[in-house]
């Protein structure tokens, strides 16, 4: 399925950003066009939207200021894909965004399609902004490609310490889903457990489709870990958090971003409370300056609380429209030169990148779920 929103029809040509010139007074406004690629179908359409609104919202606002560039009012437009987190559907999106002229897109949500899409991405001239956090994402050397959130190393790390300083356990089991998301947390959280003095009592493999645990959950029983570390999604963990309890699983069950959604209390009920704790790039929204008033327009505009990455989808296309404003132009290399050299202060961070894209300094928020929703524990 594919979604497409915002289009208007244009005139003219055709050119860098899928630019065009409109109306009688042409050469005085100039459509950029924003592409959104990630999950709008599927068990993670809760995030793709999620993302999507936070990209839609930071448009508005860009288009009510009526910000110049090249001496030209630029009028944003937001064309969205879905991925389905899918690879193969993935650089499909991602041909089209190029052949489209789409300069700059918001995504991939899924490091399994940020990955393959990002070569196309980069023959296209198309600047990528993704959370894909698999440190692969930003090792292929491609130019005007973001992180822009923590990575992989720094949200498994970090829940690896945190089980180790403040949770205390000393034996842990490891389950991913073998998504290159899943797969590269995990084992980001094992590489940091095992400096952190954890015995890794047992690893076991599920899907990013599976919903029954109970034979990998009562294997790993039988080690009797203190702890369960997941590198997977939400989906995922609700259910297995709800079989643990079942099956009397000991300790806690530990994960990434993706699991501190809202979506993994609503589809594991009270079942998550004080047994789930994850890591999540960004700071805590609540305490952030602008956190409280970002959560405010959101809800008022979409009639729902922002998830994991809306406010960082929101900060990044921003910050894009800054640097076209500060290099007076939309062409992606140009602007990528701001977003480089230039240090951009938005509600889920301080946004600085390093040579290969990604954050020089990525706050991380430790959370664990009171009445089944997220509650934040501390940020580092």
């Amino acid at each position: 399925m594919k979604t497409k929103v915002g289009m208007v029809p244009f005139i003219g040509l055709v050119g860098c950003a899928a630019l065009t010139l409109a109306g009688p007074a042409g050469a005085q406004e100039q459509v950029v066009k924003i592409g959104h690629s990630g999950p709008l179908s599927g068990p993670n359409a809760f995030a793709g939207k999620d993302n999507e609104n936070g990209v839609r919202l930071a448009i508005e606002e860009l288009n009510a200021k009526k910000i110049t560039a090249g001496g030209k009012t630029l009028k944003f437009e937001l064309v969205s894909e879905d991925d389905q987190c899918d690879a193969k559907t993935g650089v499909s999106v991602a041909q089209k965004f190029v052949d489209d002229g789409v300069k700059y897109v918001m995504g991939p949500y899924c490091s399994g399609v940020a990955i393959p899409a990002s070569r196309i991405y980069a023959g296209g001239g198309t600047m990528v902004s993704t959370v894909g956090t698999n440190p692969k994402v930003t090792q292929g050397g491609y130019k005007n490609l973001y992180r822009i959130i923590a990575s992989d190393n720094q949200i498994g790390s970090s829940m690896a310490v945190y089980a180790a300083k403040v949770l205390k356990v000393t034996k842990v089991g490891v389950i991913d889903d073998r998504t290159a998301f899943g797969q590269g947390l995990a084992e980001e959280f094992t590489k940091e457990a095992k400096k952190q003095g954890l015995t890794i009592v047992g690893q076991e493999f599920t899907t990013d489709k599976a919903v029954d645990f109970t034979a990998i959950l009562t294997n790993m029983k039988s080690k009797a870990p203190e702890a369960i570390f997941f590198g997977g999604y939400a989906p995922q963990a609700a259910p297995m958090a709800r079989q643990m309890k079942q099956l009397a699983v000991p300790g806690k069950l530990l994960g990434g971003d993706t699991v501190c959604s809202p979506a993994t209390g609503k589809l594991g009920g009270d079942a998550v409370n004080d047994l789930v704790f994850c890591a999540q790039g960004g700071s805590i929204l609540e305490k952030a300056q602008s956190g409280p008033a970002f959560k405010a327009k959101f809800k008022k505009r979409f009639n729902v609380d922002a998830d994991a990455y809306a406010a960082s989808y929101y900060d990044q296309v921003m910050f894009i429209g800054e640097s076209m404003q500060k290099a007076n132009s939309i062409d992606p290399d140009k602007v990528g030169a701001e977003l480089y050299k230039t240090t951009y202060k938005g509600v889920a961070a301080t946004y600085a990148y390093d040579e290969q894209g990604n954050m020089k300094q990525a706050p991380i928020t430790v959370y664990t779920f009171k009445n089944a929703a997220p509650v934040p524990l501390a940020s580092y």
